[in-house]
C-alpha cells in the first residue's frame, strides 16, 4: 500500500498544479470573478440550510448560531496560527463591520423563512447597484461602461424576474418580500467595509471576526427567544458554520484580485442556483419570469467577463 500510495497522490498532485498554473494565467479580474462564482454557489446552499432551519426555530435564533458556528469552525486555525495572527489593525473598523452587516441579517433572516429562495436571492440582485454608487463614491474605483451596462442588464433580469411576484403577492407577503429588499443596500455597507478592510487586514481576519462580532451582536436578540436545538439542528448549524467561513473566505478573496464592482455581475448567477435548491429542497417550481430573468442574467455575466479579459489583454500589449 505505500508503494502505490506516490503512484496514486503524483497524478493528482499534477493535476493540481496544472490547474494552479492556468488559474495564475487568468487576469486578476477573471479570478475575482471566479473566487465570487464560487462564494456564489457555497452561499446558495447555505442560505437553502438556513431557510431550513429558520423555519424550525426563531430566525434571530438561527442567525446567532448560524455565526456561532463559524467562530467554532475557525478556532482550529486560530489556535494553529496564534492569537497574535488574528489580531485585527482595525478593531474599530471590525466592529463597525459586523455592527453593520448584524442590521442587515436581521432584516434579512426575518423574510427569510415566508419567502421562496429565488425571490429571496432576486431582491440581493439589487444590491450590486447600491454596491458600484458605493465604490464610485467612498472607494474611488473607476466605473466602466460596460460594468454599468452588465449590472443595468442584469437589474433587468431581476425585475423579469420579480416584477410579476410583488405584483400579485400583497398583503403579508408583499411586506416580507419588502423587508428582503430593505436589506438589500444594508449588505451593500457591509461589502465596502469589507472592501476597506482588506486594504489593512488580512483575509483571516476579515472572515473571523466578521463571525465574532456578528455573534456578539446578535446574541441578546436570540437569548428571549431561545429554544434548545434538537441533534440534527445543532448539526445543520455546524454545516452552516462551514459553509459561511468558506463563501466568505471565496468573497474577501475576490476583493483582492480586482475592483469590488467588477464581480457584481457573476452575483446574478446565484439565481440559477437559488431556483434548483428552491425546487429540490422546498418544491418551489421555478416560473417562466425566474428563467427569463435567469437567462438575461446569465448572458450579462458572460459577456462582462469576455470583455473584462479583453481590455485587460490590450492594456498588458500597450505596456
Amino acid at each position: 500500500m505505500r508503494a502505490l500510495r506516490p503512484v496514486l497522490s503524483d497524478p493528482l498532485r499534477e493535476r493540481m498544479q496544472a490547474l494552479q498554473q492556468r488559474l495564475e494565467t487568468l487576469s486578476p479580474t477573471s479570478r475575482a470573478l471566479l473566487w465570487s462564482a464560487g462564494a456564489g454557489v457555497v452561499f446558495s446552499v447555505l442560505n437553502a440550510t438556513v431557510r431550513s432551519l429558520s423555519q424550525q426555530l426563531h430566525p434571530m435564533q438561527a442567525q446567532f448560531l448560524r455565526y456561532l458556528f463559524s467562530i467554532v469552525v475557525m478556532l482550529p486555525l486560530v489556535w494553529r496560527a496564534g492569537l497574535a495572527a488574528y489580531r485585527p489593525n482595525s478593531i474599530g473598523g471590525q466592529f463597525l463591520r459586523g455592527g453593520v452587516h448584524a442590521l442587515g441579517l436581521v432584516l434579512w433572516f426575518t423574510a427569510l423563512p415566508r419567502i421562496p429562495l429565488a425571490d429571496m436571492t432576486a431582491i440581493g440582485f439589487t444590491g450590486p447597484l447600491f454596491i458600484m454608487i458605493g465604490a464610485w463614491l467612498f472607494l474611488s474605483e473607476p466605473m466602466r461602461w460596460e460594468r454599468w451596462l452588465a449590472t443595468g442588464i442584469g437589474f433587468v433580469g431581476m425585475l423579469v424576474m420579480l416584477a410579476p411576484k410583488l405584483a400579485g403577492a400583497g398583503g403579508q407577503a408583499g411586506l416580507w418580500h419588502l423587508v428582503m429588499l430593505v436589506s438589500a443596500p444594508v449588505f451593500a455597507a457591509s461589502f465596502l467595509l469589507t472592501k476597506a478592510l482588506t486594504r489593512t487586514e488580512t483575509t483571516e481576519v476579515i472572515v473571523f471576526w466578521q463571525a465574532l462580532t456578528v455573534a456578539l451582536f446578535s446574541l441578546p436578540l436570540a437569548l428571549p427567544v431561545w429554544q434548545w436545538p434538537d441533534l440534527w439542528q445543532w448539526a445543520g448549524f455546524a454545516v452552516c458554520g462551514l459553509l459561511g467561513a468558506v463563501g466568505h473566505y471565496c468573497l474577501t478573496r475576490s476583493y483582492r484580485h480586482a475592483d469590488i464592482s467588477a464581480t457584481q455581475s457573476v452575483k446574478f448567477l446565484d439565481l440559477v442556483w437559488a431556483a434548483l435548491l428552491g425546487l429540490l429542497l422546498f418544491g418551489d417550481v421555478p416560473s417562466s419570469s425566474t428563467l427569463a430573468g435567469g437567462v438575461i442574467i446569465s448572458l450579462a455575466t458572460l459577456w462582462l467577463v469576455r470583455r473584462e479579459s479583453a481590455a485587460l489583454r490590450r492594456a498588458e500589449t500597450v505596456a
